[in-house]
């Protein structure tokens, strides 16, 4: 295993009824900007639990954030945190809105001119507004990590930063709330957990055995659990169970101490901005042919990933290895999600577009051992059609 520190401090306050113990961990007195997406807190019950946890705060609204939150959106609310002099920010949604609230709790601190070079320019963030989540949509794991995406509409890029002080104070996790949502967003939040965990694993071997298992064991689940979740009727220990494993997915236990590649990240966001397709949407078109065209640099662990995530078993590795790219592909579309490019109208000229967007950027030759190159990436984004 590779050195690490690890330190997490967020609070999490998980199982039914638990929204109103909001009101115990914000500090008394405190000026509240409470931010939220297109409205599904008003239809599934949680705003009123908000407004009701709430009652004894001085506390301010900013809604419309979108799915992959909108810079330009942000500063629209950073003018609120400004004129209502707002010292805490409460999340309520899924890992756009906490995405979005975690840059927001950054800019409003930022001392530099234009906030965005937080994100473009890896600018510090030195200190933030504290935060609070409260979780409506299980995918992201923004909940309990440090990390944060955002898309700027203008400049058509959507970069990510991360920062100690972006940790959320506290979040809390009632999976009753996932019991509205519609079929494609909690297949969203399967697949993007279920990548999440890939990234931290299929990379090489590094003797971290413990870290290895703990990837299996939630990458198990969220197979088990993924499809009743995601198709049958609401169960509370099958959302409890989805809920927890899209948290554990990515909030840096699973990469502690072992090597990472965040390749089908960093492509699957440039489909999402070229072409508008769901973050999770674009992973899974992306994986499989991450695992084809770097089978050789992964070839033990995907072996790995056969044998013990998948059951399979067959003398030949190389078939293995096969069968667990199908097999990946299979419970991407058990979920009702499509996996081809062709099928979301994306045309042929747009591999091109994908990779001079990275190039633009120096983020070619990708990967844990900085293997994918351009021409392999156009081989990955060719077979996907």
């Amino acid at each position: 295993m590779y050195n690490f520190e690890y330190k997490n401090p967020v609070k999490i306050i998980f199982g039914k009824d638990t929204i109103p113990s909001i009101s115990k961990e914000i500090p008394e007195g405190s000026r509240i900007l409470v931010t939220y997406g297109g409205g599904s807190i008003f239809k599934n019950g949680v705003y009123e639990q908000v407004k009701k946890a709430l009652s004894g705060f001085t506390f301010f609204e900013f809604g419309g954030i979108e799915p992959n939150p909108h810079y330009q959106t942000l500063m629209k609310a950073l003018d609120v945190v400004k004129k209502e002099n707002i010292d805490f920010l409460l999340a309520v949604g899924g890992g756009s809105v906490v995405d979005g609230t975690k840059f927001l709790a950054a800019a409003a601190h930022f001392k530099g001119e234009n906030p965005w070079d937080i994100c473009q320019k890896g600018a510090p963030v030195k200190s933030a507004l504290p935060l609070g989540v409260v979780l409506t949509l299980s995918a992201t794991g923004s909940e309990m990590n440090p990390f944060s995406v955002v898309s700027n509409v203008e400049t058509n890029e959507k970069l990510p930063f991360a920062s100690p002080f972006s940790y959320p104070k506290f979040s809390v996790l009632d999976p009753s709330v996932l019991k509205t949502l519609p079929k494609v967003q909690l297949a969203n939040g399967i697949i993007d957990a279920f990548v999440h965990v890939i990234e931290q694993y299929l990379t090489f071997p590094n003797k971290a055995e413990v870290q290895d298992r703990w990837a299996e064991g939630v990458l198990l689940s969220l197979i088990e659990y993924g499809p009743d979740y995601v198709l049958k009727e609401f169960d509370y220990d099958i959302a409890s169970n989805a809920m927890w494993a899209a948290t554990m997915a990515l909030n840096g236990q699973l990469a502690l101490g072992v090597p990472t590649d965040w390749a089908t990240h960093g492509i699957g966001h440039e489909l999402t901005v070229l072409y508008g397709l769901d973050h999770a949407q674009s992973l899974a078109v992306v994986l499989p042919g991450m695992m084809e065209v770097m089978r050789e640099e992964k070839h033990e662990k995907l072996v790995r990933f056969a044998k013990n995530v998948w059951n399979l078993k067959d003398e030949d590795e190389n078939i293995l290895i096969d069968q667990a790219i199908i097999q990946t592909e299979d419970f991407f579309r058990s979920l009702e999600t499509k996996t081809r490019l062709s099928e979301y109208g994306i045309p042929k000229e747009g591999i091109n577009r994908v990779i001079e967007k990275l190039e633009m950027r120096g983020e070619i030759n990708m990967g844990e051992r900085k293997a994918l190159t351009a021409e392999r990436l156009k081989t990955l984004l060719n077979m996907r059609f």
